[in-house]
């Protein structure tokens, strides 16, 4: 059953609690701070305090990966473990035509072998401060919104830039509660980091599109990294593997890196998320999975070159369906609004917060002005007018030479001294590029542009210089220098001046954009995000002054901890259990005749007879997850593994906006599926026994 036939109804979210005048966490609810953590929930609930040094310890051993992911040390010798499809994009940039380790897996036998990756950073957060009190005391009461946004971001760059200097740790201050607090979080970086270890796509993805987000699941969603540190493997804090694995009814936790979520979000918010955010989105995501659909049909090279970014466009497209059809639910949506109109009477009448009751107005008022620009913002600064990697290493050229060269306070906050590291990282790669590949991408988009721009022909046809999309990104791509790192060096190295005297044709486009894309950018800054900061500030103060101040943030793609139990659910009727077994894989693939994509790779069929099918393969939990926890750990009370988060079912795609135990789930591959497979199928017995401490 695809998303579309999916109906509403399941969307509905009758356990959101209401208690008094502001929502409360019911049950499981929660992705809370490691600074904050959920001590009375779990005491009342479970009757489990996790201490501090059982959270420094999951703290330490949790990992943060820089393309979106999360994953965990799970051996004294630096092994690291998350999702196939967060390691997908090493394994896609270290392939070519005559090896395609996405397809085909990759297993390093010895640490001589192990493959490492081109751009890949990994953080492990190292600690946590609050500077609300000093980000707050740069804005000065009666201030414009603009002068407001320019202190806040100078104050911010001044304590990112303090603190790496002071401590050589990558440092990012998080907004926390849209506005209400700020963090100053930590991180130790790593960038030497190679791949172990990973199966074929067919079984790490079963199922494919068809089977995302759904229950049962057969996916041996898994990859191993080790990260080194001057040539040597590191030696950190780990997860230790249980033997067992999870069990029915079991209290598990879950540390990752959850996203975003939307649900702190005003009802007005959320209205433009339903009604201009998701469609307008959506309508990106259908375009690029037809192109990258037909574009992969010619050949078996095209499809391997657009093979990572093809899943990622399927998987956003399932996700923001299921989003838009829970803003969809009348229901949900009541919910929402009842909480706000609670919230609200409760505010008017006491004196002490009435004039915090224009906060909402404000945010209303935001997404009206976010409406008309986000066309504009989207093409221009969000680049989406120009689907290109050469184009993407242009801007980032040009903007880092102008922004060098402002003072530290004033430049864009991607762009500060203490970012530079992972910006030079990803500046330099040396993944590969292929024209063909760039020239679809970005003839596509400035097509996609032109309609966009409709009411700007001239600057359309600066932009294409007098010719036709395609034409124009044939000349932009065969005529640009950016594929030779040698040739960014240069440019970056040399700064604005260099920059300026280039005649490159994708550092002129990228020069004629940057002007209209930044000032439109300075618009969604000081217009909307810096209105909405100091509104939800408001907000956040109102209901602390109610409710009480033991609330979680919304995501941040920060470290977070998320607790449940493992447990199955019902639907129409029918139970579905807590787990699957490798018996059911098999089931699977007899049921579908083993046509794709629930085909199983051949070593699969070769090794049935020697594979244990009773053994767990995947199960469900009530934590609370949402994109960006793939690849996190699932451990027990004693912080072993016993899981590895790798999707939710279609029931937990209004997570975004509410959470409910009900029937939302999320999935994890199972440890005991993780060992069975590496000493049964893949011969991996050196790896198995290297996670199980033997």
């Amino acid at each position: 059953m695809n998303l579309q036939q999916v109906q509403i109804s399941r969307f509905v979210l009758a356990v959101v609690v209401m208690t008094g005048l502001v929502e409360v966490a019911p049950a499981d609810e929660g992705m809370w701070l490691f600074n904050r953590p959920p001590r009375k929930q779990l005491e009342e609930r479970y009757g489990f305090d996790p201490t501090p040094e059982w959270l420094a310890r999951v703290q330490k051993a949790s990992v943060r990966f820089n393309n979106g992911g999360s994953g965990s040390f799970v051996s004294g010798d630096g092994l690291v473990m998350t999702n196939h499809h967060v390691g997908a994009d090493c394994l896609q940039k270290l392939s070519d035509a005559s090896h395609n380790y996405l397809r085909d897996g990759f297993y390093s036998k010895t640490r001589a072998d192990e493959k490492r990756c081109l751009d890949l950073e990994l953080n492990v957060l190292e600690s946590i401060e609050d500077v609300t009190q000093r980000v707050n005391a740069a804005v000065k009461s009666g201030t414009t919104p603009e002068q407001a946004f320019s202190a806040r971001r100078a104050v911010m760059n001044e304590i990112e830039n303090e603190s790496n200097k002071k401590t050589g740790l990558r440092s990012e201050i998080v907004t926390l509660y849209q506005g209400g607090e700020y963090d100053l979080y930590r991180y130790k970086r790593y960038t030497d980091v190679r791949v172990v270890f990973a199966p074929e796509q067919q079984i790490a993805f079963y199922g494919g599109d068809p089977d995302n987000f759904e229950y049962p699941r057969f996916d041996l969603d898994v990859c191993f990294f080790r990260v080194y540190e001057e040539g040597k493997p590191v030696h950190v804090e780990h997860f230790n593997w249980s033997k067992a694995g999870a069990a029915d009814k079991e209290l598990v936790f879950v540390s990752g890196n959850p996203g975003r979520t939307e649900r702190l979000n005003t009802v007005a918010a959320l209205h433009y998320l339903r009604d201009i955010g998701f469609p307008y989105l959506l309508q990106r995501l259908y375009r690029w999975e037809v192109l990258l659909s037909v574009w992969s049909a010619r050949s078996d090279e095209n499809a391997r070159r657009a093979k990572e970014m093809f899943f990622s466009v399927q998987n956003s497209r399932k996700a923001r369906d299921g989003g838009l059809a829970g803003l969809l639910d009348p229901a949900l949506m009541a919910k929402k609004k009842e909480a706000e109109e609670r919230l609200l009477a409760a505010v008017a009448k006491d004196p002490a917060l009435r004039d915090s009751a224009s906060a909402w107005t404000s945010v209303a008022d935001a997404q009206k002005v976010r409406a008309t620009i986000v066309h504009r913002y989207t093409v221009l600064e969000r680049g989406a007018g120009f689907n290109s990697t050469l184009f993407e290493i242009a801007r980032n050229l040009v903007r880092a030479g102008e922004e060098k060269a402002k003072p530290e306070r004033d430049r864009l906050r991607e762009y500060t001294e203490a970012r530079r590291p992972s910006l030079e990282l990803e500046l330099f790669s040396a993944e590969p590029i292929y024209k063909d590949y760039e020239t679809l991408k970005l003839a596509d988009s400035l097509t996609w542009l032109t309609a966009q721009l409709h009411t700007e022909p001239k600057f359309v046809r600066q932009i294409l210089g007098g010719k036709s999309p395609q034409e124009r990104a044939f000349e932009l791509v065969h005529g640009t220098q950016l594929f030779e790192v040698d040739v960014r060096k240069k440019l970056y190295e040399g700064g604005k001046s260099a920059v300026a005297a280039s005649h490159d044709p994708m550092i002129q486009l990228a020069q004629l954009v940057d002007p209209p894309a930044r000032a439109v950018r300075k618009l969604m800054e000081t217009k909307v995000e810096e209105v909405e900061r100091q509104a939800y500030a408001q907000i956040a103060k109102a209901k602390y002054a109610i409710g009480g101040s033991d609330v979680y943030p919304d995501a941040t793609f920060t470290l977070r901890l998320a607790f449940g139990t493992v447990r199955g659910y019902e639907e129409e009727g029918k139970h579905f259990p807590f787990e699957t077994t490798f018996a059911g894989l098999y089931e699977r693939s007899r049921e579908h005749h083993d046509k794709p994509p629930f085909d199983l790779p051949p070593r699969w069929v070769e090794r049935k007879d020697k594979l244990d099918l009773s053994t767990p393969f995947d199960f469900v939990c009530t934590a609370d997850i949402i994109g960006g926890n793939s690849g996190s750990p699932v451990i027990n009370k004693n912080a072993e593994i016993v899981g590895l988060i790798f999707d939710g079912n279609i029931q937990s795609l209004v997570l975004d906006f509410v959470y409910s135990e009900t029937q939302a789930r999320a999935l994890a591959v199972h440890s005991q599926a993780i060992i069975e497979a590496l000493r049964k199928v893949y011969d991996a017995e050196t790896l198995a026994d290297e996670l199980t401490g033997k």
